[in-house]
């Protein structure tokens, strides 16, 4: 399960009212796509650690990063462009404080 809406990513993205429908298929995918990369960044599934019964909410930075990662992937469609990054400036800044290390 997502931890961010499609609704959320939309305020971030400020969408207007009047753009409810556009394109909420693809922000959804980007919202998947995009956790599924920080949970593989983290090395473990947000909603095993975050969110549940007995455990912590989900921490405002893996949402944002969530949010600031599917943005960018909505906004840059291309896989390469001139001044393309691999990932946004400040997504691995914020997973790396959750991530899980193993030796």
């Amino acid at each position: 399960m997502a931890i961010v809406t499609v609704g959320e990513l939309q305020d971030f993205l400020a969408f207007t009212p009047d753009m409810a429908d556009v394109d909420s298929g693809l922000l959804s995918r980007q919202i998947e796509a995009a956790q599924n990369h920080i949970e593989r960044l983290l090395g473990f599934q947000i909603e095993t650690c975050f969110g549940g019964d007995d455990q912590d909410p989900v921490p405002p930075a893996l949402e944002h990063a969530v949010m600031q990662l599917a943005a960018w992937w909505y906004a840059q469609r291309e896989a390469a462009s001139e001044g393309a990054r691999e990932v946004p400036f400040g997504v691995r800044e914020l997973v790396a404080e959750y991530r899980e290390y193993t030796f």
